[in-house]
């Protein structure tokens, strides 16, 4: 799909979908509970839908309506048969399942498209083969036969935060207790106690007892609960750092006090000159005059595509530094960037694990730009697109279905014009 956006101005107001860190996570542990629950505030996009239907595979029903599900959790993870599970492109899913499918000790074969087996997985392979498990990995899936042990664990904190949610989901469930310890540098910590946090309102507890060390208890179950999606400040800052160039938005379904990492946008947002401030449940968000400054993107990768529109439409320069986890998403997200956005005339530079950008205040477009198959690269490049002088065309757009179905639609509410061409 093609789009070509307009530059636009901004107005009225956007509520932001739920965020799908928690959504995964509140998918999970309700699967695994015994009972039912119901999850309101969810959005079907690809990467959902994966993780749905892999625990439909474990034996959850999941019953979808239009912004909210019913799910009858199994309980305990058991299977009579091998399985085969289809990831689609997610990795969330894919680092989250592997600990937990596990525990049925039947083989399971994880499918997947795009980049996601070039994404890296020998935290696991290292893990299932000291324990005498099976962990046998191609280009086109992931195969695994074996029960993990609880125990001690030591893995690295700088590869992804996924491992350490992943075994923390299972662990609890095995009959004696355990303990990770994170070697530093330790990452993206943020979306460690973000699932901490969604397994207590589940019935489980795990604890930090150090900075780098969670102690797991053993033989824990799983609660049925109903819960509440929050909204997803990944998907938020395409909204703000638009509204800190171009005018004023207001942006709804938003908690203040949230646990995630990426809610750092809204200082990174203040440091650079805009102003953008929380009441009566909704953040206002008004254009200033902005100043680069340095950002750190060590517990908040995601940010990363945003932030260098932001930097770019910024005085001064900026450089975007603990970024090399951008490397390895859905695409190489420094160099995607940085190859669409010197297209567009930007002044940008990097190294394995920072990005340098000279920032200026217009910009011409009239270019086509690629997505890269990455939905939060054809994100950025719209919100560039719409701050643009001249109209600017994207090629596979429709990579915004893996985590934002309604993307177009929703910035499309806010006053941008666009057009879609299949």
């Amino acid at each position: 799909m093609r789009v070509k956006v307009h530059p636009s101005s901004l107005s009225s107001s956007v509520t932001i979908p739920p965020s799908k860190s928690i959504s995964h996570r509140a998918i999970i542990c309700a699967c695994l509970a015994s009972g039912r629950s119901r999850i309101d505030n969810i959005v079907y996009s690809k990467d959902m839908i994966a993780t749905m239907a892999g625990m439909r595979a474990l034996g959850a029903t999941i019953a979808e309506y239009d912004n909210y599900i019913v799910i009858e959790g199994i309980g305990r993870v058991t299977a009579n048969a091998p399985l085969s599970i289809d990831c689609n492109e997610s990795g969330s899913t894919l680092r989250f399942f592997i600990p937990i499918f596990s525990l049925a000790n039947q083989e399971v074969t994880f499918l997947g498209k795009g980049r996601l087996f070039d994404r890296p997985q020998a935290i696991y392979q290292e893990i299932f083969q000291k324990q005498g498990l099976l962990f046998e990995q191609t280009k086109e899936s992931i195969t695994i036969n074996g029960r993990l042990q609880s125990g001690d664990y030591e893995i690295l904190g700088n590869v992804s935060s996924q491992f350490v949610t992943g075994l923390v989901l299972a662990l609890t469930m095995l009959q004696g207790d355990s303990t990770i310890r994170i070697k530093p540098p330790f990452e993206s910590r943020s979306y460690v106690n973000l699932t901490l946090q969604t397994m207590q309102e589940f019935g489980v507890t795990s604890t930090f007892v150090d900075e780098t060390t969670i102690a797991i208890k053993g033989n824990q179950l799983y609660h049925a609960t109903d819960y509440v999606v929050e909204g997803d400040y990944s998907q938020m800052a395409f909204f703000a750092v638009m509204s800190a160039i171009k005018g004023r938005l207001q942006i709804l379904g938003m908690r203040e006090h949230s646990a995630q990492g990426d809610r750092e946008l809204v200082e990174i947002l203040r440091r650079f000159g805009a102003t953008i401030t929380y009441t009566n449940h909704q953040y206002d968000s008004t254009a200033g005059p902005l100043i680069c400054t340095d950002i750190d993107l060590a517990d908040c990768p995601d940010l990363g595509p945003i932030l260098m529109v932001l930097c770019a439409f910024s005085k001064g320069t900026a450089t975007i530094y603990n970024a090399q986890r951008l490397r390895i998403k859905e695409s190489d997200r420094i160099q995607a960037m940085e190859t669409e956005l010197q297209k567009l005339g930007v002044q940008i530079s990097s190294t394995e694990d920072s990005v340098t950008i000279s920032g200026r205040t217009n910009m011409q477009g009239e270019v086509t730009v690629f997505a890269h198959n990455d939905h939060r690269i054809a994100m950025s490049l719209a919100v560039f697109a719409s701050c643009c002088e001249y109209p600017i065309i994207i090629e596979g757009a429709e990579c915004v279905d893996k985590s934002y179905p309604n993307f177009f639609d929703d910035i499309k509410s806010i006053g941008v014009e666009l057009e879609l061409y299949s």
